[in-house]
């Protein structure tokens, strides 16, 4: 069967994809390269054995997606991981964020729905819940959808909402949205990890990219928050175990086992992590010192939250298995294989 993969060479999607090719899917890869490398189907191919057909296009073209929706109809489901991420970005850049996520998914349902694709796979967000109330941490899908603190969020909390009536219009159509934690750690073989394009935004790849001596310093954003050490608490979840479950959820609509037409899950480990604990854990595995520093806090941030993962648990069959010192350490793995490539690379170009 063929999985049409958006956003496939990016962090998430990269460790999917080759998760579906070891499960025996054909993978198309769909990407426009905005925070991603194209060598990482290179990444691919040697670890899966297997090089996933690609193109690169903007999903937020209409035209464009039409077209290619005419060439790849015999499509069996798509995972839509596409999306610009950052918190703090769409703070600054809104309407680059609703433009991008928003255009790109309403244009790949208008094709599902003109070609008679059924399944969707969807990239959410546990920033759908906002800053969840006391009572409602750990988080379960159950809990309440609040304002969104960033536009980044409320991409999210749109795009489920675009999901959920455009399913009511189009028989046929069905979707799993899987609301994930904070996705870090990369691939056991680490060939292929998180690599943003530019300064990162998020907290692991800023991390390690500080202890290789790539930024000078780690900025921590507050340590003012009603925490027991005053910095932010999230639920860490290792990548690996995150793209297993969007097999998972593929295998679930392809075998018809949905119990309704659109099903939501919350992805995490159940436990929180300050973010002085995943420095913690990083210096500890890693035998590296970091420096950062105490700023002010971030726009868009949310104080804690981290998730109830029973219901995935149970209904999914999935379950989260690696904690957060092998997220650091294969993370720390990832960083230093890719900058000594990255070394080599450079020094023989130099020779040249």
């Amino acid at each position: 069967m063929k999985i049409l993969v958006t956003g496939g060479t990016g962090y998430i999607g990269s460790h999917t994809v080759i998760e579906l090719q070891n499960k025996g899917y054909e993978v198309v890869i769909v990407d426009a390269l905005f925070n991603s490398r194209i060598e990482t189907l290179d990444a691919i191919e040697k670890i899966s054995g297997v090089r996933p057909e690609f193109e690169s296009f903007d999903l937020s073209d209409q035209r464009l997606t039409d077209d290619f929706f005419a060439r790849h109809n015999d499509i069996s489901g798509i995972i839509h991981f596409a999306a610009h991420k950052a918190v703090g970005e769409s703070v600054n850049q809104p309407i680059k964020y609703y433009r991008n996520n928003l255009d790109s998914l309403m244009n790949i349902i208008e094709c599902m729905s003109k070609y008679r694709i059924s399944n969707l796979v969807f990239s959410s967000s546990c920033t759908v819940y906002g800053q969840p109330d006391a009572e409602h941490l750990p988080v379960s899908e159950k809990a309440p959808i609040k304002k969104a603190e960033s536009p980044y969020g409320n991409t999210k909390q749109i795009a489920e909402e675009i999901i959920s009536e455009s399913i009511a219009a189009y028989p046929g159509l069905r979707a799993i949205a899987l609301r994930y934690f904070n996705p870090v750690g990369a691939h056991d073989s680490a060939m292929i990890g998180e690599l943003p394009l530019g300064v990162p935004n998020n907290l692991m790849p800023y991390i390690t990219q500080t202890g290789y001596g790539i930024r000078e310093c780690l900025k921590v954003y507050g340590n003012d928050y009603q925490t027991p050490d005053g910095t932010p608490i999230r639920d860490y979840i290792h990548i690996m175990d995150l793209a297993k479950a969007h097999v998972v959820a593929v295998e679930r609509m392809i075998n018809e086992k949905m119990k309704n037409d659109f099903e939501i899950f919350n992805l995490g480990t159940g436990t929180g992590y300050s973010v002085l604990d995943v420095i913690r854990s990083f210096e500890k595995v890693s035998g590296v010192k970091l420096n950062y520093e105490i700023v002010g806090r971030r726009a868009g941030d949310i104080e804690k939250v981290w998730a109830d993962p029973t219901y995935s648990n149970n209904e999914l069959g999935w379950k989260a298995e690696r904690g957060l010192d092998e997220m650091t350490l294969s993370a720390w793995k990832w960083e230093k294989a890719y900058r000594g490539i990255t070394s080599m690379d450079e020094s023989t170009t130099s020779a040249k």
